[in-house]
């Protein structure tokens, strides 16, 4: 399992700040989060890298949804053991290699 570190946003998905400095940490669940959250297209130079999970609110079932979410991860690098939607939460167990 690979430590990623980048510029960590806030709360409100803004840059995170201390002392004037950008905050750096480990930023898997920040990508995981952002990746499901983000709609298709927003990511201008890979527009179809992110899975837009707002979309599938009114789908039947969440069997498109777990594709979709665990196609994203591995194209992101990542390994996935587990995707699942329980109660209307998206639960993953997820790393990068």
């Amino acid at each position: 399992m690979a430590d990623v570190f980048d510029i960590l946003l806030d709360d409100d998905f803004d840059l995170s700040m201390r002392d004037g400095d950008f905050v750096i940490g480990e930023s898997t669940a920040q990508h995981e989060q952002l990746l499901l959250l983000l709609n298709k297209g927003e990511v201008k130079q890979f527009p179809t890298a992110t899975v837009g999970a707002v979309e599938y609110i009114d789908d039947e079932g969440q069997s498109a949804l777990v594709q979709e979410i665990a196609e994203k991860f591995a194209a992101d690098g990542m390994q996935v053991n587990k995707v699942a939607v329980e109660s209307g939460i998206i639960n993953t167990d997820a790393y990068y290699k």
